[in-house]
């Protein structure tokens, strides 16, 4: 108890250098725990792909189209249980800056391959009916008060022309990790106004999502897709859902990498800033430690002293940042388009990795003081003067 009192005593000694200390562990704490919630909601995507779901694309590049013929003879492939497809149609709605995705699909099937878009039979059926119906996720609708019956009026720039979509549906995510801000609504209808208005455009689909029996037989039913397109005008590269969620990833993973590193990078920082507070204390209390050895006190007495104090300033200043950074990812998440980071939150690896760099930073700081008070003898303690 005595050693405890003397651990709190010695941190309050220096009230000024020790909270700044602790707050500059604390704004380190909630750097890292935002640039690591960052580069988590980054993958999530890949994270939620589905082990049973194929992509297939032109093989040249994703922006090519895939002819609609194709799709008969990928449903003919043995292990393929469903076929859907869908277009990127982007448009502009209100104004440049409303992000989300916006998707021409087959009514018929995409429910079908996506089953973690939940959506009401009724809502489905009507969906199905009407050529220029859309469904909306949930999280779409509320950030724009949308209900169904609404009117959703799109300005097209991939597909020129004013586009009205009547609200017919909202599905809701069947995981947290599902992206609810979404519109699907009907090829057939984007492609019937391309036969009169572009009929080169006409019978083309961005890519097609396979649903298939037996994920272990992934890569031997992607060989036989792409196989059935060899030496067409539209080669085809088929893979896995999480395969093709991390090409998308892939023209950003420098900078993915570059926060992840900058993250740890930061956590070196403020350990250099502790160990100095650290070294620092120690150097005035050279002569505090002699007349302490004088009195009796062993090495561990000492180290106990170092060691607690630099980790209660350490893991303070931790926990003040962990319990800072809920708020500001919150506050930061509401600033972000829903659909850029269909999850922004605190991921329970980036609260241990906080945990354990703060005890770290605690340990590692202690050593050079520790080793400075024990290598020290008694009499050169007593000599010195800083």
């Amino acid at each position: 108890m005595k050693v405890l009192k003397l651990i709190f005593k010695n941190t309050l000694r220096h009230k000024l250098r020790t909270s700044l200390t602790i707050l500059g562990i604390a704004v380190a704490v909630i750097a890292f725990g935002l640039l690591r919630t960052v580069v988590t909601a980054w993958s999530v995507g890949v994270e939620a792909s589905s082990a049973n779901r194929l992509m297939t694309r032109q093989a040249v590049s994703f922006i090519f189209p895939l002819p609609f013929t194709y799709r008969d003879k990928i449903s003919s492939v043995p292990g393929v249980e469903e076929v859907t497809f869908a277009n990127w149609f982007q448009g502009v709605y209100i104004d440049k800056n409303q992000f989300f995705a916006r998707l021409a699909v087959d009514a018929n099937t995409i429910f079908d391959v996506y089953p973690e878009f939940v959506l009401s039979p009724e809502e489905t059926s009507i969906f199905k009916k009407e050529k220029n119906s859309c469904v909306i996720g949930a999280d779409l609708a509320k950030k724009y008060n949308l209900k169904i019956g609404d009117v959703m009026n799109i300005e097209g720039d991939i597909y020129p022309g004013r586009w009205d979509f009547v609200v017919r549906g909202i599905y809701k995510p069947k995981y947290k990790t599902t992206d609810a801000t979404q519109m699907f609504f009907h090829w057939n209808y984007v492609n019937d106004r391309m036969r009169e208005e572009a009929p080169v455009r006409a019978g083309d689909v961005g890519w097609y999502v396979v649903k298939i029996k037996d994920p272990s037989k992934a890569a031997a039913i992607s060989e036989k897709i792409d196989a059935l397109f060899k030496n067409s005008p539209a080669e085809t590269k088929t893979e896995t859902e999480r395969a093709f969620q991390q090409g998308f990833l892939a023209s950003t993973s420098a900078i993915i990498t570059s926060m992840n590193v900058l993250s740890f990078v930061i956590i070196g920082i403020i350990m250099l800033v502790l160990a100095n507070t650290m070294i620092m204390s120690a150097r005035e209390r050279t002569r505090e430690y002699a007349v302490l050895k004088t009195l009796g006190f062993s090495g561990k007495h000492l180290v106990g002293l170092i060691m607690g104090e630099s980790l209660f300033i350490a893991l303070l200043g931790g926990a003040i940042g962990l319990v800072l950074t809920f708020p500001l990812v919150s506050g930061f998440a509401e600033f972000i388009p829903k659909g850029f980071f269909p999850v922004f939150q605190i991921e329970p690896i980036t609260i241990i990795l906080a945990v354990s760099a703060a005890f770290i930073i605690g340990v590692v700081s202690a050593v050079f003081p520790i080793q400075r008070a024990l290598r020290t003898r008694i009499v050169d303690g007593f000599r010195f003067v800083g």
